[in-house]
């Protein structure tokens, strides 16, 4: 399998209006993932995880008892985490659909518990990490945070929304305020109908 940048899904500036910069994006984008996708591409040549899938490399190499992870680990996972993050925001219109914000409400009461459980999620996550909203294997919604690139792959579950807490997602945009970057995300940058269709 070829790991390559994936292009974004819209242009640089296209989520400027709504909270997150060019500058952000070519950094983040350009820069960071690119590093992810290149360094993955170097551990995995010539090694047992040659011609895998990215998720099984992910669920191949997760050592659950330690805390620092291998080298391949950390770039296959935030590969795949940023290969999902650009999907998850959209420079169109912001709405929920009723299935999504039916299932929030009997998960977590209404939106707006969901939205709060998350920000304060994603805000607590002691340094580097991701905030998630995730679908068990039984079904259930739930929120998690993870440090630095562990993923929801990891656990057996399935990743419906994730919002990366790393500083170099916000830092160019709202310096040290990550409750500030991820109430705009939740309200203004998600792509809802994307978090439909991974339920």
């Amino acid at each position: 399998m070829a790991f390559e940048l994936p292009d974004l899904p819209y242009s640089h500036d296209a989520l400027a209006d709504k909270g997150m910069s060019r500058e952000t994006l070519e950094y983040h984008h350009d820069i960071h993932h690119k590093a992810y996708a290149d360094k993955t591409a170097d551990m995995v040549a010539g090694s047992e995880w040659e011609g895998k899938s990215i998720e099984d490399i992910i669920k191949g190499t997760y050592d659950k008892s330690v805390v620092a992870q291998s080298g391949l680990f950390n770039n296959a996972s935030q590969y795949w985490n940023h290969n999902q993050f650009w999907n998850w925001m959209t420079p169109g219109e912001s709405k929920m659909p009723s299935e999504v914000e039916r299932a929030l409400t009997e998960s977590f009461g209404s939106v707006d518990t969901f939205k709060d459980e998350f920000s304060t999620k994603g805000g607590g996550q002691f340094g580097s990490g991701w905030v998630w909203l995730v679908k068990d294997a039984d079904g259930s919604l739930k929120v998690t945070s993870t440090e630095n690139g562990v993923n929801p792959l990891c656990f057996n579950q399935t990743a419906l929304l994730g919002c990366d807490v790393w500083e170099h997602s916000y830092y160019i945009d709202y310096r040290n305020k990550r409750p500030a970057y991820l109430s705009n995300f939740l309200d203004k940058l998600v792509n809802w109908e994307d978090v439909a269709s991974r339920m």
